[in-house]
């Protein structure tokens, strides 16, 4: 599959996966969802800030090999940076980003090892990473992030995601999508936004 690239500038690529059809053929007759814990996918996610991968990363049941500030240089960080819709061209986060930038770059000037130079740098910093979870794992994963209620960013990410296996494997994950989608009801009691209807309807394949 070719990388699937959103408006935010992410990109999401299913690189390999385990054939749902491939583990039938040798246990025959068990429901799909019997098989959701034996079924591996592995996805290469660019350009999501460091603050979504802070997100990602606390999806415990998965692996995850994520760029490192300790050992590469961050050039142009005002060119490498993911911008929140609500704060667009906003000239004081620019010239936060750019003092960043110019901080973290004198400090590696003066001879600062890079693991101390990127103490100063922000959430917003892009970042790159593999991520493997099993299937039952990204079921979750996906009720909780296409939820309304998930952070824009890392909903963004698993819509991308969701997209892609939905082509690969649709016997699956025409299933999956946010909780009011797989459950028919909202679990998110007093927390709920209020529009489950227009969730399934989204969702609905």
């Amino acid at each position: 599959m070719q990388f699937h690239q959103e408006e935010n500038g992410l990109k999401a690529e299913l690189l390999t996966y385990t054939s749902l059809e491939g583990i039938e053929k040798n246990f025959p007759d068990l429901p799909w969802r019997n098989y959701l814990p034996h079924l591996s996918y592995t996805f290469a996610v660019e350009k999501i800030s460091r603050a979504c991968s802070h997100q990602l990363v606390r999806h415990r049941v998965a692996s995850f090999s994520q760029q490192s500030q300790r050992y590469i240089t961050i050039k142009n960080l005002d060119k490498k940076v993911v911008t929140p819709p609500t704060i667009g061209e906003n000239e004081g986060f620019n010239n936060l980003i750019e003092q960043a930038s110019d901080a973290y770059q004198r400090l590696v000037d003066q001879g600062a090892p890079k693991e101390d130079a990127r103490f100063v740098l922000p959430n917003a910093a892009e970042t790159s990473l593999l991520m493997t979870m099993d299937g039952a794992s990204l079921m979750h994963f996906l009720g909780l992030r296409t939820c309304n209620r998930a952070q824009w960013e890392i909903r963004s990410l698993a819509d991308s995601m969701l997209e892609q296996l939905r082509e690969g494997e649709p016997r699956v994950f025409n299933n999956a999508g946010p909780y009011c989608y797989q459950l028919n009801y909202c679990p998110e009691g007093r927390f709920t936004c209020g529009k489950m209807d227009e969730a399934v309807e989204r969702y609905s394949v």
